[in-house]
């Protein structure tokens, strides 16, 4: 068996649903200390965290995952226990198989392997896990990175082991992601009988024109990177129950995915001046996520595409379709971050799993990168 795939068995018997880490972040401690890292563990609330570093001089190129994992979902749908790994097929089971413990598993065995071979590397390597990613995220990377900012750490190269392929592994890699924004937008009228809606005012009635405008409006424009901004309504709710009241309010909850050709200020000035031009009566509260982030082509996106094509063949897609990643707050304090992993057709799904086919030339594709840029 590869030490990959040891690690990773290893990693998936750990229960860690957020915020647990169970253990997962000691057993990769023990394994980094030896090479060289000194390693921090940073609790925070019920979270824990850790940042790693080998090396001081510049560049300083970032390993960076979670080791918490999405609860499993009813245990009775599983072929198998969720948190014993088991090969089926060719296939290797788990909660975490895919998002993202295999990736973290193939970081740490690709870094052995370089330290190994390039002891007086250049630059500096370091890792930054944390056991809050799948959860709130308030109190996992974000907390790390206002640490090392506040330190003055630079990170230059940062990668993510979130599973970005589509299909197969290598062919598709995420350099940014769209920022994720939403509202509850709640529309107040005048509850009444229904068979008097002259003494009544219907919030759905007079909203659904200016919802109509926020549906066909055109936010911006897609680019070689992005989609364009979408604003989609996700909840919607009005009325007593009964088919004799006209409601009295209306409550909408919606969301921008947006690009980095929109601004918070923006889309939020814009939503406002459509709800004042059809003279609503409303409130709303805003929630921002996430911020969008973009590594435009460069060293780092280089460096994985040239390690990709070598280990695979492929010729590798840059995407930032997908949900948030903690992508979005280290590209806070560094200026490359590219997250490339496994596939991810079975994420957060019952029967979970990877193809024991790809995890060692996962591993490669990371050990490549760091050859390609620190040696």
């Amino acid at each position: 068996m590869s030490k990959t795939l040891a690690l990773t068995e290893q990693l998936i018997a750990l229960s860690s649903v957020t915020p647990e880490d169970n253990g997962c972040q000691k057993r990769l401690i023990a394994l980094l200390e030896p090479l060289g890292f000194q390693c921090e563990s940073i609790q925070s609330g019920n979270v824990t965290n850790l940042w790693a570093r080998r090396g001081v001089a510049q560049p300083l190129l970032v390993f960076a995952g979670h080791t918490d994992v999405v609860p499993t979902g009813p245990l009775d749908q599983w072929q198998s226990d969720p948190f014993i790994p088991t090969h089926r097929d060719g296939k290797l089971y788990g909660r975490g198989a895919a998002d993202m413990k295999t990736s973290i598993a193939a970081m740490v065995v690709a870094v052995e392997e370089f330290v190994t071979a390039h002891p007086q590397h250049a630059g500096s390597i370091g890792f930054l896990i944390t056991s809050d990613e799948e959860g709130p995220a308030t109190d996992g990377t974000i907390v790390v990175c206002n640490l090392l900012m506040e330190r003055g750490e630079q990170l230059d190269y940062c990668i993510v082991g979130e599973p970005t392929a589509a299909v197969i592994l290598g062919d598709t890699i995420k350099n940014g992601r769209r920022g994720s924004m939403s509202g509850k937008l709640v529309v107040k009228g005048i509850q009444g009988h229904i068979a008097y809606p002259q003494l009544a005012r219907n919030p759905i009635h007079v909203a659904a024109p200016a919802l109509a405008e926020l549906v066909a409006e055109k936010w911006d424009d897609a680019n070689e990177y992005y989609l364009p901004t979408s604003w989609q309504i996700s909840n919607i709710h009005a009325g007593a129950g009964v088919s004799n009241v006209i409601p009295g309010e209306l409550v909408i909850d919606f969301n921008f995915r947006f690009s980095t050709a929109s601004t918070v200020e923006d889309l939020q000035q814009r939503v406002v001046a459509i709800l004042a031009k059809h003279e609503l009566e409303y409130s709303l509260k805003w929630t921002v996520s996430g911020l969008p982030f973009l590594t435009p082509r460069g060293e780092l996106s280089a460096a994985i595409c040239a390690a990709i094509k070598s280990e695979t063949g492929l010729d590798t897609e840059l995407s930032t379709t997908g949900g948030t990643s903690d992508g979005r707050f280290i590209a806070q304090i560094c200026p490359q971050v590219i997250e490339v992993g496994p596939p991810n057709g079975s994420i957060h799904k019952i029967d979970e799993h990877i193809e024991v086919r790809y995890i060692d030339p996962l591993k490669n594709i990371y050990r490549r990168t760091l050859e390609n840029l620190l040696t």
